[in-house]
C-alpha cells in the first residue's frame, strides 16, 4: 500500500502517517517538479549542473521583450530536456499595466501546460 508518491515541498510533518507529507497524485507531483525546475539555478543541483532555469537570477534585469523571450526559451529548453512529457501551451507574463501584478518589483508568470499521457491541462503560477 502506497501512501504517496514523493515528499511535498517545502517539507512538513504529517502526523497521520508519522513522516513527511507526500504528494498524492501524479499531476500534483508533476506540478511540484516543474516548479522546482523553474526555480532551481543552474549549478545548484548536485551531479547535474545544467538542471534549472534560474529565474531568480533574472530578477534585476530590465523587463524587456528580449528578457521575456530569453525566459520563454530557457523554460522551453529545460522542460523539453528534463520533463519531455509536458507540453507548454502558453507562458503569460503579468505586468503592472495589466492590473494583474501585485508587486511592481516582482516577476509573475503563469505557465499553461498539458500532460498528454494523462489527458490533463493545468497551470502553474510563479511569483519571484
Amino acid at each position: 500500500m502506497s501512501l504517496g508518491l514523493s515528499p511535498k515541498l517545502p517539507l512538513q510533518m504529517d502526523r497521520r502517517i508519522g513522516s513527511y507529507a507526500l504528494t498524492q497524485t501524479y499531476p500534483e507531483m508533476i506540478k511540484q517538479n516543474l516548479k522546482n525546475l523553474i526555480l532551481t539555478n543552474p549549478g545548484e543541483r548536485i551531479m547535474d549542473t545544467g538542471f534549472g532555469v534560474g529565474i531568480r537570477m533574472l530578477l534585476f534585469e530590465l523587463n524587456t521583450a528580449s528578457l521575456r523571450s530569453e525566459i520563454v526559451s530557457k523554460i522551453t529548453r529545460q522542460v523539453n530536456l528534463y520533463m519531455p512529457f509536458i507540453v507548454i501551451e502558453q507562458i503569460i507574463f503579468h505586468d503592472e499595466e495589466e492590473g494583474v501584478a501585485t508587486n511592481p518589483n516582482s516577476l509573475e508568470i503563469t505557465l499553461n501546460y498539458s500532460l498528454p499521457p494523462l489527458g490533463i491541462d493545468d497551470f502553474l503560477d510563479i511569483s519571484v
